[in-house]
């Protein structure tokens, strides 16, 4: 928690330095310091798309510059930007949407294959899961933001935040649980 509490020190100064001072060189930082978890974020929702989650990433960046006038402190910088990313992710979708994903009619396997292949049905189930469940969870549990930030960057209210992560995970848990049966089969102790 310390290290969270003196990171958004960090960056609230950093915000007060860009927009006193029209510090570039202090912007320059917040996004060193912020690209990496918004790619990653980007990533994650365009299953695996690295040139898509860059493009993206630039246009948050560039209006995350143009609208720092805005951030209010109430939230993290990091939520802040986790929100316009987002945003512009959903604008992105709208412009060109992906093509229809056959996942809904694929069943996971009943057992397991091989460890390996955990990932793969791991990645399948998670496409299975409702859009609203596959964004909580992809921004609490993989991103690791609590309920409240999930719901200020998803612009949805806190229960209906937590309802599709508990809904998301328990689905998640049936639909994979022929890997743990599976485990527990091989081991024998």
């Amino acid at each position: 928690m310390a290290d969270s509490a003196a990171e958004a020190r960090v960056d609230r100064a950093l915000v007060t330095r860009v927009l006193l001072d029209d510090d570039r060189r202090a912007f320059e930082q917040l996004v060193r310091r912020h690209q990496g978890m918004v790619r990653a974020q980007l990533r994650r929702l365009l299953r695996g798309d690295e040139t898509a989650a860059d493009d993206i990433a630039q246009e948050v960046f560039l209006l995350a510059w143009r609208k720092l006038d805005q951030f209010r402190g109430e939230a993290s910088f990091r939520t802040w930007l986790y929100r316009i990313a987002w945003t512009c992710f959903l604008q992105a979708q709208r412009r060109n949407p992906a093509p229809a994903d056959d996942a809904d009619e694929v069943e996971p396997p009943t057992a397991p294959a091989q460890p390996v292949d955990l990932q793969l049905d791991f990645e399948l189930a998670l496409r299975r899961l409702s859009d609203g469940e596959q964004a909580v969870l992809l921004h609490c549990v993989q991103l690791g933001l609590s309920h409240e930030e999930a719901a200020f960057v998803l612009a949805m209210p806190l229960g209906t935040v937590k309802t599709h992560a508990t809904r998301g995970k328990a689905k998640l848990k049936s639909w994979l649980s022929a890997w743990r049966a599976g485990a527990a089969q091989e081991d024998p102790a």
